[in-house]
Parts: C-alpha cells; structure tokens; sequence
C-alpha cells in the first residue's frame, strides 16, 4: 500500500497525514471525517497494484497501476454477515466491490491484483494483525498465530515480460517443441471458469469420478496453439495432447510472471519444525472476532 490517502475535495475538510493514517491503520481506529450535520464521508487509501497496471488496456483506469479504497463501515460490515451472499461464495467481491472507489470494471482485475486490494482492505477495516488456528502437519496439534498482514509483499515482476497494455503471452513447451500463447487470469475469467466447473462436474463425475477443475483452467488460459486459435482444436490439445512434463513447465513460468502477493505464511510449531501455509482468506479474514 502506499502511503497517499486521497481526500474527496469537501468545503473545510480536514487531510489525515501519511504518519496519522499509519497509526490509524495500526490500531484499528480509522475513524469518517464529518463534512457537515448532513454529510460524511470517509478517507481513502490509494493502493499499488502488483501489475503496476502493465496488462491493462491503456484506456482502462487499471493502466494507472493504482485502486482507491475507502474505509470500512457499517454498511460493509452488513455484507460480511449476509447469509445468502456467504451460501453462493460472493460475499468477499461483492464486499470489495463497495469498497473499490476507483471507476474500474471490477471483472478486469487480474487475480493477483484483486489479492492486494483484499489485503490492504483488510488492514484498513481491522488493522494488520489476524488471528488464525493452524494445524501442523507433522504433529497434528493446532496453535494459534497471529499473522502480520503487512508481511505479505508484491512479488517482482520483470517489465521486460510484459508488452504494455496487452496480456497475452508466448512460451514453448519443453517436451513437445510446441508454442502455446496465454493470458493471465482475470475476476472475470474465474467467474466463467468455476461456472462452466459446476455445469461439467455432475457429468465428468458419472462418467469417470473426476472433476475437471485444472483443465477447465488450461482451457481458459491458453490462446493459441501453433497459431490455432480455435477453442475446440485448443480444448483437444489440453485434454488429450498436453504432456503433464509440459503442462507443469507451463504452470512453473505461469506462477513465476504473474503479479500477485505472495500469499506464504512461516511459522514454527510446537516441536520447532517449520511450516509454509498459505494465508486463508474466508469470510472470517474480514471478520474478526469482537
């Protein structure tokens, strides 16, 4: 997160400092500038996006490499405890989606983008610390961490991969010599992805018991094979031509570009073994406990 808090211009309001809005962050009291006894509004944090907006058109205002946030509040709040918006999974978008100031199309965010703004939105509502039960997987014994939020950092990007304004990229398979184009993964494409997973996975599970989840996702993420561009040559080549030695190298690099958060948590057990565990990002990651 940067440090710039973006004020809305109101008659006689009053601009949080970059040191004010760190300690407000940090102890959890951000509190709504009042405007008059009929207006209020809240101040806003402007956010840097792991892509630096590098794969966005140059027209949409992702290109800016930056989102504008504002605080939490009690309307937030209402969505988080909405049992109809937990029960069908779009509690969390729906929630950042009131959260996101900035005019963007909210189904263009790449995913790891959207993972930065969760983070700092996070930290912004409840301050930096979470509490979380983790499970070891040597022992089994469950302990309690609290994870500092702010440890979790933009991997580096190389600009050098990117062409500006486009997000396509080129790879050739080591095994099969074949070159496959590709894009990243956008809110929207896990939309279509995880729709088309639910309409497909009764059938896949009569037929043969497995849910074709990753290479539903192949499917989405590829562009072209050999220049081929059409989506049933495509689909055929990820379900009966892509050679797992090639479709691991492919998920490698794809992990490797991608701009993102690194999501990786450290902690030792009771017994002083080490752990890497993803960060969990449920509904309680924005709820925490009163």
């Amino acid at each position: 997160m940067s440090g710039k808090v973006v004020d809305h211009d109101y008659p006689g309001s009053e601009r949080l400092s970059d040191e004010e809005l760190k300690n407000q962050v940090i102890q959890q009291s951000a509190k709504p500038i009042e405007k008059s006894t009929k207006e209020m509004k809240f101040p806003t944090e402007t956010i840097d996006l792991p892509s630096k907006g590098l794969l966005y058109p140059k027209e949409s205002p992702l290109s800016k490499g930056q989102v504008e946030v504002k605080y939490m509040t009690a309307k937030e709040e209402d969505i988080l405890t909405s049992q109809n918006l937990i029960k069908n999974g779009t509690v969390i978008d729906v929630l950042l989606k009131n959260l996101i100031v900035s005019p963007i199309n909210y189904d263009d965010l790449l995913v790891g983008d959207k993972n930065a703004i969760m983070i700092a939105a996070r930290v912004l509502a409840y301050g930096k610390d979470y509490e979380v039960e983790l499970t070891s997987p040597t022992s089994g014994e469950k302990q309690k961490e609290t994870i500092d939020l702010t440890e979790f950092q933009a991997k580096e990007i190389d600009p050098e991969l990117f062409q500006e304004g486009e997000n396509k990229f080129s790879m050739q398979l080591p095994a099969s010599k074949r070159t496959i184009e590709f894009k990243l993964l956008t809110h929207g494409d896990e939309k279509k992805i995880q729709s088309e997973i639910k309409a497909n996975k009764k059938m896949r599970r009569r037929i043969n018991g497995v849910s074709p989840e990753l290479s539903t996702r192949l499917k989405f993420m590829i562009l072209s094979v050999d220049g081929e561009l059409d989506r049933t040559t495509i689909g055929k080549f990820v379900d009966d031509e892509f050679l797992s030695r090639d479709s691991l190298a492919f998920r490698e690099y794809m992990n490797e570009i991608s701009p993102d958060i690194d999501l990786t948590h450290t902690y030792f057990d009771e017994n002083g073994d080490e752990h890497d565990v993803q960060l969990p990002m449920t509904v309680q990651f924005f709820w925490p406990r009163a």
